[in-house]
């Protein structure tokens, strides 16, 4: 096989076997096709597109590059979950408990966070001696005791999508659905999941900014998953606005910890028992999404939820007691509220700018090498259609530093108002299961 002849095919729109593909992928991670050959495929693949088959070959060949994790010894079906992104994401944080306490095992590797805040690993580790370096022993062991682990991700899976991914970055094709379901569901599946549950999210503070690029995003990602022979299903949810209250590490693990205790925001509460549901569903608990749904609110009610969010804590080093006193989690030196300038209705927030408050604050990371304060962030007060009064606190600010000009000036451009009544955003938009 040529490399130019693969080029060649794919520009004129005719499919890829599954040899080529992966001929393809190995012969770019082994360095034996040039960067300049690879940039050209990945365009010709943007403007001429992939089959389902492709995109599943693709997905395999690339999860194939690297390890492989090795979840068999773990009973039962191993069920992950992966959101697309947002501000004040903190649905793993819920999900994980949630959803172990109905008897699924959730086996999960999270990342560090660039951006807005940390990661889950960051989020996490703002408990007191929580660590996420554990042995695959104990992991396992961990999964089949409590039904829940969360570690840090391997050095060495999917070393393919991690160089496909930087050229990408530089060529113009990083908005390529077939490129960007294959990169997500290689991850996913070389992580060793029987079943993966996707929420898209779609709106400003999302990747995919429309909800027809997010549904034709989902169904990619459900028909790989699917085709690899993992029962997979997705939601497109709302990112216009930031999901619940909470921006900043030590602050979405307290509404983490308040959502499982039945107290939390009503849309980070709802989207949790939405992919809960699902992952009930496909991990084999329930048959139906009504019944899972109710299993999960009965954890919720009797308080299992909570009592394997402290097992978990635990079980990975951390203070348990930050459960039920939240307070023993990172605290602001400061806090500051941020008054209304004007009487009316929210009508609009611009979720990135407000993310981006946050990490002016020390919530985020603006480069892998930037230092996270765990302590910092924002908490909002309204959302888009609650009624404000001018000078009402529309969001609270926790910080280390009385320099608030620029955090302020942020969230004051990022939030718009109307003198008439406006709609609560609609969180869930559709429910993807093929």
């Amino acid at each position: 096989m040529r490399m130019v002849d693969l080029i060649e095919k794919k520009r004129d729109g005719f499919e890829l076997s599954t040899e080529e593909i992966q001929f393809i992928v190995t012969g770019y991670t082994k360095g034996e096709i040039a960067d300049y050959q690879m940039s050209a495929f990945l365009m010709a693949v943007y403007f001429k597109n992939m089959s389902e088959r492709e995109r599943a070959d693709l997905t395999i060949a690339m999860a194939n590059s690297g390890d492989q994790i090795d979840l068999s010894a773990i009973d039962g079906i191993k069920v992950d979950k992966h959101s697309t992104g947002g501000v004040g994401d903190t649905t793993t944080l819920v999900l994980g408990p949630l959803v172990a306490a109905c008897g699924v095992p959730v086996a999960k590797m999270s990342g560090r966070g660039l951006g807005h805040t940390g990661g889950t690993i960051d989020k996490l580790e703002a408990i007191e001696g929580f660590h996420v370096e554990i042995t695959s022993e104990e992991f396992i062991k961990q999964v089949n005791d409590i039904k829940l682990a969360v570690v840090g991700q391997s050095g060495n899976l999917t070393p393919a999508d991690k160089k496909l991914y930087a050229l990408r970055d530089v060529t113009a094709t990083v908005n390529s659905i077939p490129l960007i379901a294959s990169s997500i569901m290689s991850k996913k599946i070389a992580a060793g999941a029987d079943a993966i549950v996707l929420d898209v999210k779609t709106g400003e503070g999302a990747f995919m900014k429309t909800e027809e690029d997010a549904r034709e995003l989902a169904h990619a990602m459900v028909g790989i998953g699917n085709s690899t022979g993992r029962k997979t299903m997705a939601i497109i949810s709302d990112m216009s606005q930031p999901l619940g209250f909470a921006i900043g590490n030590a602050l979405e693990v307290k509404e983490a910890i308040e959502t499982l205790q039945g107290k939390g925001p009503e849309d980070l509460t709802e989207l949790c028992l939405v992919l809960g549901s699902q992952m009930v569903v496909v991990g084999g608990k329930a048959e139906t999404l009504e019944e899972a749904r109710a299993m999960l609110e009965e954890v919720i009610a009797n308080g299992k939820a909570l009592e394997v969010m402290k097992q978990f804590i635990e079980a990975q080093g951390g203070n348990p007691a930050v459960v039920d006193d939240v307070n023993l989690l990172p605290q602001a030196k400061f806090v500051t509220e941020v008054p209304s300038e004007q009487d009316g209705y929210i009508s609009f927030m611009e979720a990135d700018e407000i993310g981006t408050a946050a990490m002016v604050l020390g919530a985020g990371r603006a480069t892998k090498e930037s230092e996270i304060d765990l302590a910092v962030g924002i908490v909002l007060n309204k959302k888009v259609g609650d009624r404000v009064e001018k000078g009402e606190s529309i969001a609270t600010i926790y910080s280390n530093t009385e320099e608030l000009a620029e955090c302020m000036k942020m969230l004051y451009n990022s939030i718009e108002y109307s003198s008439e009544p406006v709609d609560k955003v609609q969180l869930i938009s559709a429910l993807i299961t093929d």
